[in-house]
């Protein structure tokens, strides 16, 4: 039978070690922890992690503390000494002339949004972005979600025509179909070597991004520093690149106004390219001048800052986003299921156990015919056709399938296909 110290040893390094999972450090069997690099950056003392400057080895004397972003983010966690205790001083260190130089190119900004129409606003957006990103690399990322009321253009046509729109920054625009979140974008960012990194958004939306982005830092990715930027006020009312937004875009869809939407378009957009995009985001949200019934929608469906009195309305009396439903963030591109319905707002956990808060302005409910899982729950299989989810499931259960990876997948399974042929041909002969 275990003695009470023995019970509050093991129950402090089961501490450490659940501080040390969600940092997803890796344990040295000697009471220490590395980081994905391989750095010792943390040991355990007193059933607690204590984190040390990058580079120091394990068994070597303890160095000053530096607070880095993983251990700030514990820090919050934990009952530290009284705020009038003295702070230790980090030692300093002069880089060598080339590591200066690496440091300086060594930030990477980053404009993660919808697009959906791709406006004016956005061209002011990418403006501030690329004014951010003096001197470092600039990756600008348009969501992947598309339906017919928020998000009625497709990826691959709304960067197309991002490109033409914004000339100047068409090789920056990033189409990769695994960038569906700023979570996605920001710990591909870690992998790519980035120390820092720049996140330009529209004003509204700066403490959205700053909250995530500085939550998880330390814990899915680690970056040095975390900059939110406003791309500058935003005035629904205001004429100009101010008050545009894809909201306004696709209410003029809707009302068949082609004049008020080319107020939305830069003036290198010349009208038969515009008159394009118009025809195709109403074909996008079955908008059709026909005898044929056309998809009716209401104005808080399709652009909900425009009547948050009905959005309102409808969500008091439990008509959308209830308990247990499944949403996506607009905004960051975040899937979670609602476990709080505040007054205005909701709180949700992605799969990962990851929390985020969401405007119900912001949000969508999600369907499950973008599922891109093998099974839709432990144990059920996912069997829409249509889907990449479907793709892999099919896959496993096929013999001799060459891989369920993202390189099949992004290639529609052509590889599978050709590999099954080619067998079947071996057959024949």
């Amino acid at each position: 039978m275990k003695n009470f110290f023995q019970f509050l040893t093991e129950a402090g390094a089961s501490q450490a070690s659940m501080q040390a999972r969600k940092l997803n450090l890796k344990s040295d069997g000697h009471g220490g922890w590395l980081d994905s690099r391989g750095e010792f950056v943390a040991k355990t003392e007193k059933g607690k992690l204590k984190f040390y400057n990058q580079g120091q080895k394990a068994g070597e004397q303890d160095p000053d503390q530096v607070r880095t972003p993983a251990n700030q983010q514990v820090a919050a966690t934990q009952n530290k000494a009284p705020a009038s205790a003295p702070a230790l001083a980090p030692k300093a260190v002069a880089p060598a002339p080339e590591q200066q130089a690496a440091a300086d190119g060594d930030t990477l900004t980053i404009v993660f949004g919808r697009f959906n129409p791709p406006t004016i606003g956005h061209e002011k957006l990418l403006k501030a972005a690329n004014k951010a990103a003096t001197g470092g690399t600039l990756k600008i990322y348009p969501s992947r979600t598309q339906d017919p009321k928020k998000n009625p253009l497709d990826p691959s046509t709304k960067i197309s025509f991002m490109r033409k729109m914004f000339p100047d920054y068409a090789e920056q625009i990033i189409n990769d179909p695994d960038m569906k979140s700023i979570f996605d974008v920001l710990v591909n960012a870690d992998k790519d070597g980035y120390g820092n990194v720049n996140i330009v958004v529209g004003s509204d939306r700066q403490s959205e991004f700053e909250n995530l982005a500085q939550k998880y830092n330390g814990d899915l990715y680690q970056f040095d520093l975390i900059r939110v930027i406003s791309a500058g006020m935003r005035d629904a009312d205001a004429e100009g690149a101010e008050g545009m937004s894809a909201s306004k875009m696709r209410k003029a869809v809707m009302d068949g106004d082609l004049d008020s939407f080319r107020k939305g378009t830069p003036k290198q957009l010349d009208d038969g390219d515009v008159q394009t995009l118009f025809n195709a985001v109403r074909s996008a949200m079955e908008v059709k001048k026909s005898k044929v019934k056309k998809e009716s929608y209401s104005l808080w469906e399709i652009a909900p800052k425009f009547d948050m009195k009905n959005l309102r309305e409808n969500y008091v009396s439990g008509n959308l986003f209830k308990i247990g439903d499944i949403i996506e963030n607009l905004n960051t591109g975040l899937i979670g299921e609602i476990i709080r319905r505040g007054t205005n707002h909701l709180i949700c956990v992605t799969e990962e156990n990851r929390m985020f808060k969401s405007w119900i302005k912001d949000v969508m409910e999600y369907t499950e015919v973008k599922m891109d899982k093998s099974q839709r729950e432990s144990g059920k299989p996912n069997t829409l056709v249509g889907t990449t989810g479907y793709f892999k499931y099919a896959a496993k259960q096929t013999p001799g399938a060459i891989g369920t990876g993202s390189e099949n997948l992004q290639s529609g399974g052509k590889a599978y296909a050709i590999n099954f042929i080619n067998k079947y041909k071996a057959k024949v002969k």
